[in-house]
């Protein structure tokens, strides 16, 4: 899923200071998930702005709504009817929801409520871990399902590299080698000759250094 994190208020209120008609639009997907961005945020995030506004002593209207998703024209569409009442939206959305968002009302202001932080999963309640980079080549079927474009400060392919002791990485004690748990998960599933094969020199155009990317299903399409 996409991790993202709360942005500070101070930050919010910046950006939205000179309005007097705002809506916080939260997305019931990733950001719920990692409780970011959910309808509970909204409210936290709505309530703690009016009690702002009040203290300054301005009258200013802050409403509430969650969307399924915000990455989906038609659950944009929802709002259409009154996005026009507001001076600005604050969407609690990753920012490819921000973006869809503005884009699709791009006369109204729109702002973020949070920051995306990376695609990863939920160690526990509380801990989100990085886990993929969406570089658009997998090489998790030789790597024993553990990335290390992701998981490897260094993206290295062919490792580990001289900087891990006892199966830690060099930029932190705390950080597990990625090649290290690659080769104990190989071990694991005795298919150390994976190891022992070098990877390629990586298509990298498939990641961010082609451009913009863009997937095409025309069997989709109507």
């Amino acid at each position: 899923m996409i991790v993202a994190e709360k942005k500070p208020i101070e930050e919010i209120i910046e950006t939205i200071k000179d309005c007097q008609r705002i809506l916080i639009v939260g997305c019931n997907e990733c950001v719920t998930v990692c409780e970011a961005g959910g309808k509970k945020e909204v409210a936290i995030l709505a309530s703690a702005l009016r009690m702002y506004f009040l203290n300054q002593g301005k009258t200013v209207q802050v409403d509430e709504v969650t969307l399924e998703r915000q990455c989906d024209h038609e659950y944009l569409e929802e709002i259409r009817d009154r996005v026009d009442q507001y001076d600005a939206m604050v969407s609690l959305a990753c920012g490819v929801g921000v973006q869809f968002m503005a884009e699709k009302y791009h006369t109204m202001p729109c702002y973020p409520g949070v920051n995306t932080c990376f695609l990863g999963a939920t160690e526990e309640r509380g801990v989100w871990t990085e886990r993929c980079q969406a570089c658009g080549s997998c090489l998790l079927a030789t790597t024993g399902g553990i990335c290390p474009i992701s998981r490897c400060a260094k993206r290295v392919l062919n490792g580990p590299c001289g900087g891990s002791t006892n199966g830690k990485c060099e930029i932190s004690k705390e950080t597990d080698c990625a090649w290290q748990l690659i080769v104990d998960r190989l071990k694991a599933l005795d298919r150390m000759q994976d190891y022992e094969t070098l990877c390629p020199i990586k298509d990298w155009s498939t990641d961010r250094a082609g451009g913009p990317r863009k997937v095409v299903r025309e069997d989709l399409q109507s």
